[in-house]
């Protein structure tokens, strides 16, 4: 698991890298293991205000440290990171998304950040102390791990794999009219308006709620008798 905090949203603004360990223990569930750390990195410009007050890592903080491009291959052998993380550094390693695996497994929560999941589902085993302080690459990696422990234990790594390639499958409607509502109570109509929408996730989620109702109808009834000749 890895997290990075950044300087900005350029590929090469990391000022920070963590990483958590997950691996499959003796009994055949996957546990968090004792590896985990993190890096200060230079972005090589000066840090935006902005996201000082995020994780409050200052210029003097990472002066002198490794640029990401010099660091990130050490990290990522293969370990929302992905524009950053490209593929030359990561060795071409694929991605799961706990975000997006969260909608899945988790439906009925209200919400699905990293650290809402955190104190909604209050994972086994995650000690308060080591995922402080919020928004820094370590603590957020141990934190997150946890929910990818989980989420492995419930699904195949090919499934989580799997839904991380496609975009959110929302379980809710996020914007307009029918905010809120579970997508088998939207009409028709907003699901086509919705079907259009530039947000991926909502466009991806009206479209499968589509497909599911169009699979519903044109399933062919059978008869609870058969005709007599």
């Amino acid at each position: 698991m890895i997290d990075l905090e950044t300087a900005g949203e350029g590929p090469h603004d990391v000022c920070e890298v963590g990483w958590q360990d997950v691996a499959i223990g003796a009994d055949g569930r996957w546990e968090l293991t004792e590896e985990r750390g993190a890096h200060l990195v230079s972005p090589g410009r000066p840090i935006s205000p902005d996201t000082m007050a995020v994780h409050h890592i200052r210029d003097g903080d990472v002066a002198g440290a490794p640029f990401w491009k010099e660091i990130a291959p050490s990290v990522l052998r293969p370990a929302f990171e992905q524009r950053f993380c490209r593929p030359g550094l990561s060795g071409g390693a694929q991605w799961i998304c706990t975000w997006k695996c969260a909608l899945r497994l988790w439906p009925d929560l209200p919400r699905f950040s990293n650290q809402m999941l955190r104190y909604l589902r209050r994972p086994a085993g995650l000690v308060h102390e080591v995922g402080l302080p919020a928004h820094r690459a370590m603590p957020d990696a141990y934190v997150t791990a946890h929910h990818l422990r989980d989420m492995l234990n419930e699904a195949s790594l090919a499934q989580l794999l799997a839904w991380s390639s496609e975009p959110g499958l929302l379980p809710r409607v996020l914007a307009g009219p029918d905010r809120g509502k579970s997508w088998n109570l939207v009409s028709a109509v907003s699901l086509r308006e919705l079907a259009a929408s530039r947000d991926a996730d909502l466009r991806f989620t009206a479209l499968t709620e589509l497909r599911r109702r169009e699979a519903d109808f044109s399933e062919p009834t059978v008869p609870a008798q058969a005709k007599l000749l």
